[in-house]
């Protein structure tokens, strides 16, 4: 089994990527392979509506000039999918944005690829707004048809300045706990 967790925030290896480590630890020690993918500094950008992915149902997006096609590529093979992004305005990123709409309409293109695999969304936010970015990608994977565990609240951590978020013991207790959830919920429905 595996997992493959997309930090969507601008800065590498901050405070997103910190929380989706704590996650994907928990799933490295139930013996789950996992990959973080990082979109800083990749190019992606918004989806045209062309709607060229329906016509060529060939699991691609037609733009080849960026990141997208490889991510998608990476979210078919998985058997999970963490989306991480920090809270801009309170909402998602534009690259996680990206992302969001571009592989959903590449997936359910092709016959709805994403339909039960394990969907987690991450959030590291400042101060607020963070559950509107929550909901964001929640509502990404429950319309692809993903199957989202829970965990001890919702899967946010709190903190503005690199590495803040290590503070907020809450946050880090549940995405350990989201890990654990995420690792048993892949077991039971790869039995």
């Amino acid at each position: 089994m595996k997992v493959i967790a997309f930090n969507g925030s601008a800065r590498k290896d901050g405070n997103t990527a910190i929380l989706l480590n704590y996650v994907l630890s928990e799933l490295q020690n139930e013996g789950i392979e996992t990959e973080l993918f990082q979109l800083a500094g990749k190019e992606i950008r918004g989806c045209m509506a062309c709607r060229k992915c329906f016509q060529n149902k060939d699991m691609r997006c037609v733009v080849n000039t960026d990141v997208l096609n490889e991510c998608v590529e990476k979210m078919s093979e998985a058997d999970g999918i963490l989306l991480g992004s920090p809270t801009y305005f309170s909402d998602v990123t534009t690259e996680m944005k990206a992302l969001i709409d571009r592989s959903g309409y590449v997936a359910r293109a092709n016959g709805h690829t994403f339909k039960h695999k394990v969907g987690a969304a991450v959030v590291a936010v400042r101060r607020a707004g963070s559950i509107h970015a929550f909901d964001t990608i929640n509502h990404f994977f429950l319309v692809n048809q993903l199957i989202v565990p829970g965990s001890s609240y919702w899967n946010i951590g709190i903190g503005r300045k690199k590495g803040e978020v290590e503070k907020d013991e809450e946050g880090i207790q549940t995405m350990k706990t989201l890990g654990q959830n995420m690792a048993w919920l892949l077991k039971k429905t790869h039995a």
